[in-house]
């Protein structure tokens, strides 16, 4: 399947009751998709008339309980940013899915990964963040769907999933999980009319008392603290690594194939692959650097992951940034050519 069909029939399996969105290539599959099979499967689909529209009714239906989901691409999710945090101030769950395409502005329809800032620091007003997962197959479009779903219901929060152009357009095999696998979370807090004897609940991210708008901060940046045990990440090579690559997404893949044509080099070369972004694994990375001589982050941006990855590193290792703009997709020739420099430039030192 396509990435972006994967993710739809994922969502549906794992018990889809409303998708609100609009269509914007490179993702429009998911929406087409879903209205296809909407009239078969028993879930809401709604074209809106704008990104903006679209995830106000994800507010609507997430509050009144539902397990909703909208998807769109990087100027449509530009356009969600005032929504999403008053979906984040709220707590209020559901699944984002952000298929990147270059930019800024409109751009192109190519893929990147420059939207990484966007997901991670939270991307609309006020502190808060979205829990954010980084697929890099068709594989895990789909897997990341029931895990977005589950996390959205666990923290009460929106998650989203950032893939980008080359992931939602490409095809691979994928096995499907398993159709009312996922369990649905009771929800009492949501607005599904007042019973008597039970006083009515009331969502909104308005609290106009400074008093009280700081105890609903405090309340996120606690929730934030317990999502770091949700921390994933994959690592190839790294016990003895010399240089350590650190990428997420498509740019990962490149990478670990860069990696395996390094090796054959004789250069030692791991790979650490974030696959949350938020929360994003510092510890590990502080960890795999004590062994190494040198880090190399690869992406398809003008370095944003990289800034992170120079926090977890503290000082004490070069950090090296590889990146392709605007929707080009770095080659793994490009990133070995990149460890080759690098190798030889610790090879100096050395000496």
């Amino acid at each position: 399947m396509k990435g972006n069909e994967a993710m739809a029939e994922a969502a549906i399996r794992a018990g889809l009751q409303a998708y609100f969105g609009y269509p914007i290539t490179p993702q429009s599959e998911v929406l087409e998709y879903l209205t296809v099979e909407a009239p078969k499967r028993n879930f809401v689909v709604l074209q809106a008339e704008s990104e903006l529209a679209a995830i106000n009714m994800v507010f609507g239906a997430a509050g009144a309980g539902a397990r909703v989901m909208t998807s769109s691409s990087s100027p449509g999710i530009s356009l969600m940013q005032e929504g999403l945090s008053y979906m984040a101030s709220a707590q209020l769950p559901a699944l984002v899915v952000n298929v990147n395409r270059g930019g800024p502005g409109l751009g192109t329809i190519q893929p990147s990964q420059s939207d990484y800032f966007q997901a991670t620091k939270g991307g609309g007003h006020g502190d808060y963040h979205l829990l954010v997962l980084a697929p890099s197959s068709v594989q895990e479009m789909a897997d990341f769907v029931f895990d977005g779903f589950r996390l959205a219901d666990e923290y009460r929060t929106p998650v989203m999933i950032l893939a980008d152009g080359a992931l939602g357009q490409m095809m691979e095999k994928v096995a499907l999980p398993k159709a009312g696998s996922l369990p649905f979370t009771p929800k009492p807090w949501a607005t599904t009319g007042k019973l008597a004897g039970h006083d009515r609940n009331i969502i909104t991210s308005l609290f106009i008392q400074p008093e009280k708008m700081e105890q609903v901060n405090l309340q996120l940046q606690e929730k934030y603290k317990r999502a770091q045990k949700e921390v994933r990440f994959e690592a190839f090579h790294v016990e003895d690594a010399e240089i350590l690559l650190v990428a997420f997404g498509l740019a990962a893949r490149i990478s670990q194939k860069a990696l395996e044509m390094a090796r054959e080099r004789g250069i030692k070369v791991g790979l650490l692959r974030p696959i949350t972004l938020y929360p994003f694994p510092s510890k590990v990375i502080s960890n795999l650097v004590e062994n190494v001589a040198s880090v190399l982050v690869v992406e398809m941006n003008a370095g944003q992951m990289v800034e992170d990855v120079r926090l977890a590193v503290n000082g004490r290792r070069p950090v090296s940034f590889k990146g392709r703009m605007g929707g080009m997709i770095p080659s793994p020739d490009e990133v070995v050519r990149e460890i080759e420099l690098i190798a030889e430039q610790h090879r100096v030192v050395q000496v």
